[in-house]
């Protein structure tokens, strides 16, 4: 009897053998049980936004522009050379003020020849006067003369003619001062048109002319200008929003509105209509409505473009702020608490938030979710924080 050495190594080879294919089996079931549980889900997501409460109380939306009411292409009713302008683009200026000077020595000339004019002539009323004092000593003694039969009834009239032409010459002088004080008026109105004033408080806003330029009240001369600066009156800053025949219903004198400026895209201003023009314009089929700023801001400028919301009711102060709003799927419950799902470097991070008011088709959130954020759609129950997550393909 002997042992078969050779069928005990086979056997051995062949334990040695399964061994291996289990252990080979149960790794490779341990790799595919992380990939699965490590592989990104494919979900579906959206985008945080900011929204306004105002926007579930917007009857109407219009565009329009930022117009200044009061408004002024300041200019001169005199023809002349600029020689001097006090004010550039962005000045503030109050009403009266000088903007700029023309040419005046031909108009200064003339106006101080009227000045010397009424010197004459109150020279002249004075020597008048002095005339018809002895004019009338001399018709005084005249008559005292005559009464003694001293003098004869000719010579006392002659002193009485005298008399009468000294008042009559007295009242030529003043009649005189009159029409050189009136010319001396017309001179000084002719100086005062070669200066520049502002009709109003406003501010610059372009410079029309620079010094040497022709200023001619209707611009005909090649090369001239007619406006030296304009001008508007920042306080009176309204939006024009053409408003659709068939909406018009739908607006009202005195009703509130917020106000968009392209310009200032995250702030939003209140505003009232203040007026209706009573036409429409043909050609597109609209209405002209004029929207006042209830709080003017120094960042408004004129002719900044404009979205403009009708609102159905004012709103009140707490409700004019931006809140961060979601779809309304991306917020599920999670342990008893809201949360959504936000997508960082990869991953879902479960976020706890609060909710609010909804705006349109949005809901509110209250927490660490930030407008641009992108959120979980419709999170699935087993979806967990810190999860990887991919994009899944629309």
């Amino acid at each position: 009897m002997r042992i078969d050495r050779d069928a005990s190594q086979a056997i051995r080879k062949r334990s040695f053998r399964w061994w291996w294919l289990l252990v080979a089996a149960f790794v490779g079931g341990a790799a595919y049980w992380l990939y699965a549980r490590n592989a990104p889900l494919a979900v579906e997501t959206a985008t945080a936004s900011k929204a306004y409460p105002s926007q579930a109380h917007t009857l109407l939306n219009a565009t329009g522009y930022v117009v200044a009411q009061r408004k002024a292409a300041v200019a001169s009713k005199a023809t002349g050379r600029l020689e001097w302008l006090n004010v550039r683009e962005g000045s503030q200026v109050k009403a009266g003020e000088i903007l700029a000077r023309l040419e005046s020595s031909d108009v200064t000339a003339q106006m101080q020849q009227a000045a010397a004019s009424v010197k004459v002539a109150r020279a002249n009323l004075e020597q008048g006067d002095a005339e018809l004092n002895e004019a009338q000593r001399a018709m005084a003694r005249s008559r005292d003369l005559l009464e003694k039969k001293f003098v004869s009834v000719a010579a006392h009239d002659t002193s009485v003619a005298r008399h009468q032409k000294a008042q009559a010459a007295l009242s030529g002088y003043k009649a005189s001062i009159a029409a050189a004080e009136a010319n001396l008026r017309v001179a000084q109105v002719a100086v005062e048109q070669t200066l520049i004033r502002a009709p109003f408080d406003g501010v610059v806003l372009t410079k029309n002319a620079n010094v040497g330029d022709v200023i001619t009240p209707f611009s005909s001369a090649l090369g001239s200008q007619a406006a030296v600066v304009t001008m508007a009156d920042m306080s009176t800053l309204e939006v024009e929003a053409d408003v659709s025949e068939a909406n018009l219903a739908k607006v009202k004198v005195g009703q509130p509105c917020e106000i968009q400026l392209d310009a200032l895209p995250d702030q939003r201003f209140r505003g009232i209509v203040q007026r209706m023009v009573p036409t429409v314009d043909r050609a597109k089929a609209t209405v002209m409505v004029k929207v006042r700023f209830v709080e003017p801001d120094v960042r408004i400028l004129p002719e900044m473009s404009a979205k403009v919301a009708f609102l159905e009711k004012e709103l009140p102060d707490n409700e004019r702020t931006s809140r961060t709003v979601v779809q309304p799927a991306a917020v599920v419950e999670r342990d008893g608490s809201s949360v959504v799902f936000v997508i960082r470097e990869g991953r879902a991070a479960q976020v706890p938030v609060k909710t609010g008011m909804k705006i349109g088709d949005l809901i509110e959130v209250g927490g660490k979710v930030a407008a641009g954020d992108k959120v979980v759609m419709r999170p699935p129950a087993g979806l967990r924080d810190g999860a990887p997550v991919a994009v899944a393909a629309k």
